[in-house]
């Protein structure tokens, strides 16, 4: 207990090798709880995923650390696979990064297992399951982010400073085609996922790293990756403008053999795109394989 406290007083994630995971995590008897992190941060295995999961994993030590409720009953610690991989192999891990509470008597159970594919890796998810799994409330505080509130600030000087400029003008306020376009944006935001990804913060997508294939679209009717979402954003928008150019090849002035063009090519535009968002759909839902996505 003393040298966990003592590792600990220097960091909020404790780095464990195998010799340490041995002594301090599966040895018993232990009076605290142990929640590593299971990784490979090291630049040849590319995992990208592995990096942005370990500051959501020190905002949470962070702020459990620095906490005026600060115990030894919880311990936040890592083990990277290069500098660790008898512990990986000891506990028939192929796959990083991934979670693992290890209670204080006992052996862990399954839902000891962070659900990460599901739930992401957003510290406030990560909280939330520490204190399922182990009766600690932690309080995430991150540190002050100033970047959006720059965006915001320059977004509307930049609108205000077209607004000034075209004072004597301003009939693209009460433009239809500009405010359709406005909302066709915001609808294609929302409905291709992007709430769902600032709420459970998942991973961009995902690598197997025994294998080196990366994912883009997750496997579960439960989860999504943030890659996922751009994927049927792009579709979604493909399919809008092919119904756009539908409707103005049947309106427009255009003589007979530009309409008919414009016909074919919308309705391709439309057909490709909303079978591939089909496709997307029955390979989540209904279990198909991915590969029929690209015959």
């Amino acid at each position: 207990m003393s040298q966990m406290m003592d590792w600990a007083s220097k960091r909020s994630v404790i780095r464990m090798n195998g010799d340490k995971f041995r002594r301090f995590v599966k040895a018993p008897p232990r009076n605290y709880s142990v929640v590593i992190m299971f990784t490979a941060l090291q630049p040849q295995r590319q995992c990208g995923v592995c990096k942005q999961a370990d500051e959501e994993f020190q905002v949470l030590a962070n702020s459990w650390r620095y906490s005026s409720a600060f115990t030894n009953k919880v311990f936040f610690a890592s083990v990277d696979f290069d500098e660790g991989s008898d512990v990986f192999q000891m506990l028939n891990m192929n796959s990083a990064p991934t979670f693992l509470h290890f209670p204080s008597k006992g052996k862990p159970r399954r839902t000891d297992t962070y659900e990460l594919q599901v739930r992401g890796f957003a510290a406030e998810q990560l909280a939330r399951w520490v204190a399922d799994r182990t009766d600690v409330q932690i309080r995430v505080i991150r540190p002050p982010n100033y970047a959006g509130p720059l965006l915001l600030g320059l977004l509307l000087a930049v609108i205000g400073g077209l607004a000034y400029l075209r004072r004597h003008n301003l009939e693209f306020l009460f433009n239809r085609n500009v405010w359709a376009f406005s909302a066709l944006c915001f609808v294609l935001i929302m409905t291709s996922g992007q709430m769902w990804n600032h709420i459970r913060g998942p991973p961009y997508a995902h690598k197997n790293p025994s294998t080196g294939q990366v994912s883009y679209i997750h496997g579960s009717s439960q989860a999504q990756f943030v890659a996922e979402t751009h994927i049927v954003l792009i579709f979604n928008a493909a399919v809008t403008m092919g119904m756009v150019l539908l409707c103005e090849a049947a309106t427009s002035d255009l003589d007979i053999g530009k309409r008919k063009r414009l016909f074919t090519g919308a309705h391709c535009l439309v057909m490709l795109f909303f079978s591939w968002l089909l496709s997307i759909f029955r390979a989540k839902y209904h279990g198909y394989p991915y590969s029929f996505l690209l015959s």
